[in-house]
């Protein structure tokens, strides 16, 4: 060890020599820069390989059996290096005995989210196999043993089913050299969709099959930026089926400065407090009342909404009565939001006795378990959730393993925090960017979120593309008045809107869980796609 002295001094010739080393270092440093060894690739995740299991059913529809193989299994996908990426799982459910089954009409079937898997549409109403959800207020039928019963009202009956399960939930999972960025955005998501359908269709021999998309909820996001990248690949479609619709995302978030929301969300609280018998005289004719409350919505209501601080004291209070009749909250309430109403204070002081509505089925209610705190709480599942979601967890492990004979060493994922929190919300660009305008305007326009001009590409594109939306009057997780807003505002040509069909159900979010609903949602879905298929 060197003493302090000689360090001193071997310190004095170095600073002394340092006008002749700095040279010597700089041309040193060259070549070292030039001989960097980059950062060592992360090792692949485990590839395993794709697998499929085969089981024979049938089901009874219309009076008329129907027998039909199920395949549960897993599909791989790749990257430009043909790289594995992702192991994606899916249940296809197709019908035995027909003449040429490559014509037969096919729909890729999806929930949203984003981070849900695809069993909630599969047994929730539109497979071959149901479960039998409570009605509002059951609190016994919410707890287990819980039923799976043939589905009479299954859409098998005019399409083949493909059930598909986003990468990170379900059993599909990102594998090899994928990343989550590959999958858990808006782009990424679509695209990774697109391959999987191309693969089916290669795999399974369909190309001539007409093809539908249906998507629920961020599904029918999905569907709006899938159609158009499927279609920019050359696989056309015959129809698109939304249902419980967002597709620009600014109709819903009540941002400051941004009042379209409560414009649009006025007609669904409107038919909340309709079915809950908060209104007085009691309107008998529901769609009838909600068109009347739409134009009001869109007239004085957005009038007096655009006028902002300026509005006239007067004509305030006469807005908020005319609020407070069509929505059973008190005027006062009305005055106190600045009339604009936050979606939890309409939930929470509808009902009133300490009992909150769902956001997602609003006829579902749910007791609060401190009413004088301002919100219910991040831990409140809400009330629709809570009234399913024991039903769906394990009814659904339950059919995989012991009727499709589908067994895994993983969970099965209904729903992802994961993904949803990594979601790229952003990076999205839009069909017609260049049309943008003010400050940052090609930067920050994707971030707007709307992708309902994707869809009016793809069907501009496809001009034989048909458009279902399907819409509960309960719903205030997508309300219905906001899509509609939406499909107006979306760009396609009127040569085209004749290809828009819509259709409204007293029911929530998820439509199939009123059972009294479920026949003729079966039934428009299965006349459209039989429409949409003979045009093709």
């Amino acid at each position: 060890m060197k003493t302090i002295i000689q360090q001193a001094v071997l310190g004095a010739v170095l600073i002394a020599a340092l006008p002749l080393l700095v040279p010597v270092a700089r041309a040193a440093a060259k070549p070292a820069v030039a001989k960097t060894v980059k950062a060592a690739k992360p090792a692949p995740l485990p590839i395993p390989k794709a697998r499929s299991v085969v089981t024979h059913h049938s089901v009874v529809i219309d009076g008329q059996r129907i027998d039909y193989t199920a395949t549960a299994g897993t599909l791989l996908l790749y990257d430009a290096k043909h790289q594995a990426t992702a192991s994606v799982f899916y249940i296809a459910y197709t019908k035995d005995g027909v003449r040429d089954p490559a014509r037969r009409p096919i729909t890729f079937a999806y929930n949203g989210g984003p981070g849900f898997a695809s069993a909630l549409v599969d047994v929730g109403g539109f497979g071959p196999r149901r479960l039998v959800w409570p009605a509002p207020g059951d609190a016994k039928a919410a707890q287990p043993p819980y039923r799976l019963v043939p589905n009479a009202d299954s859409i098998l009956k005019s399409t083949d089913l493909v059930f598909i399960d986003a990468v990170g939930t379900g059993y599909s999972r990102i594998v090899g050299y994928g990343m989550p960025k590959m999958f858990y955005g808006i782009n990424g998501d679509a695209h990774a969709f697109s391959q999987f359908i191309q693969r089916y269709v290669q795999q399974s021999g369909r190309f001539q099959s007409p093809k539908f998309l249906l998507g629920e909820s961020y599904g029918t996001t999905r569907s709006a930026v899938l159609a158009r990248d499927l279609v920019g690949k050359g696989v056309y479609l015959d129809g698109v089926i939304l249902c419980s619709t967002v597709l620009d995302f600014a109709t819903l978030n009540t941002n400051p400065g941004n009042d379209l929301p409560y414009e649009l969300y006025l007609p669904s609280y409107a038919a909340v407090a309709w079915y809950h018998h908060r209104l007085h005289p009691q309107p008998p004719d529901l769609p009838a009342f909600v068109h009347q409350v739409e134009q009001f919505a869109g007239g004085a209501y957005a009038h007096a909404l655009f006028q902002g601080a300026a509005l006239p004291a007067a004509e305030k209070a006469r807005i908020a009565a005319q609020l407070a009749r069509y929505t059973g909250l008190p005027v006062a309430l009305w005055l106190r939001a600045d009339l604009r109403m936050p979606l939890s204070v309409f939930q929470r002081n509808l009902l009133g006795d300490g009992y909150s509505t769902g956001r997602f089925d609003a006829r579902f209610i749910t007791p609060e378990l401190q009413p004088l705190d301002p919100e219910s709480g991040g831990s409140a599942a809400g009330a629709a959730t809570t009234a399913i979601w024991g039903a769906l967890s394990t009814r659904f492990d339950d059919y995989l393993r012991n009727s499709l004979h589908y067994r895994s060493q993983h969970l099965y994922v209904q729903t992802s925090g994961t993904v949803f929190k990594a979601w790229d919300w952003g990076r999205y660009t839009p069909p017609l960017s260049a049309l943008a305008q003010g400050v940052g305007s090609g930067k920050t326009l994707g971030r707007v979120r709307n992708v309902a001009p994707a869809l009016a590409r793809a069907m501009s594109n496809d001009p034989a593309m048909q458009l279902l939306l399907n819409n509960g009057w309960f719903d205030l997780a997508t309300p219905f008045d906001a899509t509609n807003y939406t499909i107006a505002h979306m760009g396609l040509p009127q040569a085209l809107q004749g290809n828009i069909h819509e259709d409204y159900y007293k029911v929530g979010h998820m439509l199939y869980l009123n059972p009294a609903v479920l026949p003729q949602l079966a039934h428009n879905i299965d006349a459209f796609i039989t429409h949409a298929a003979a045009r093709g």
